[in-house]
């Protein structure tokens, strides 16, 4: 099977790339730039992207199986340039949808986001939630989750929007834009300095899901019944939210555990006070546990590990 991953070198896409590749797909990673593919990917081929050209979009996408759109501008950039994050979030991947649906691709899947729903993300959240976040990085997300749901109502192509929660976890190179994350933040923090800053009280919830735990359940979407499983969203979450302060707990005894030492938590002057214990979280993946996929709180606890050695051997 020919699956197409634009963002294959990013954090997730590199992630899940290098899991797909292990699992014995051809990957074809989706790029800007013509390149040799990196040493933790010399058995995928690289394929240049040209997001402004449909002809060339949809050469790109021929002889391709799945799609999965990885590729896409980051929330602090988003909020520097909305007009960017616009274009391409959003307008990028309506033309990328079209291009797949005329290539003859039978799936695309689009990586989206939990913060589609709310800033910040509180109460009972399933895939029925009203979406209602002005956020540029939320709201031009959006425009792209909006384009691959028409194109699959019309039935132009199998489109899947998945919107992801917090995802954390080693990148498959330290370089990767992927540290200003809270987990991948910590971790790195307590292996240069011994020690955490939190930005906040450390009370707000957040749903934590491995990059693992979410390339699994991809491959597991890969292959879904599309008529039978009756949904084209899905929230990929481990529907257990913890507060912040007590994934750096978490960490801070992990640490304890793999690298020998405990770091102290600390709060960084006039951190904010916005967030209490009442603004609970629950975000649900019901539509994903119908079709019997899954989270392990395990495999939270090693990805955290796993991050740990990696910041160990990658930074010090």
């Amino acid at each position: 099977m020919r699956v197409l991953i634009t963002g294959g070198l990013g954090f997730i896409g590199g992630r899940l790339a290098h899991y797909l590749l292990k699992a014995g797909y051809q990957i074809i990673i989706g790029s800007r730039k013509v390149s040799n593919p990196p040493a933790w990917l010399e058995q995928a081929e690289v394929e240049e992207i040209k997001w402004d050209d449909a002809i060339a979009l949809k050469k790109s996408c021929l002889g391709i199986d799945i799609v999965i759109h990885a590729a896409g501008i980051n929330a602090q950039d988003c909020m520097n340039d909305p007009e960017a994050a616009l274009e391409f979030n959003g307008e990028v991947t309506a033309r990328f949808v079209e291009a797949a649906s005329k290539a003859g691709v039978k799936r695309f899947i689009y990586l989206s986001t939990a913060h589609v729903y709310s800033n910040p993300l509180v109460g009972v959240i399933t895939e029925e939630s009203y979406t209602n976040n002005p956020h540029p990085y939320a709201s031009s997300h959006l425009v792209g989750d909006h384009a691959v749901l028409d194109a699959d109502y019309h039935g132009k192509i199998q489109g899947i929007v998945l919107r992801l929660s917090n995802a954390f976890g080693a990148p498959m190179h330290k370089d990767i834009n992927c540290w200003m994350l809270l987990v991948n933040d910590l971790c790195k923090q307590v292996v240069l300095t011994h020690k955490m800053i939190l930005k906040s009280n450390g009370l707000q919830e957040r749903d934590f899901i491995s990059i693992s735990q979410v390339c699994k359940t991809i491959e597991q979407l890969v292959f879904i019944d599309h008529q039978s499983a009756q949904s084209s969203i899905y929230n990929i979450g481990s529907g257990d939210a913890q507060s912040v302060i007590s994934m750096a707990e978490l960490i801070s005894y992990r640490c304890f555990k793999v690298l020998g030492f405990k770091p102290s938590i600390n709060f960084k002057k006039g951190a904010s006070d916005n967030n209490n214990l009442r603004d609970k979280l629950y975000y649900r993946s019901d539509k994903l546990d119908a079709l019997g996929i899954k989270y392990s709180n395990e495999v939270k606890v090693e990805e955290i590990d796993n991050l740990l050695l990696f910041c160990q051997s990658k930074f010090v």
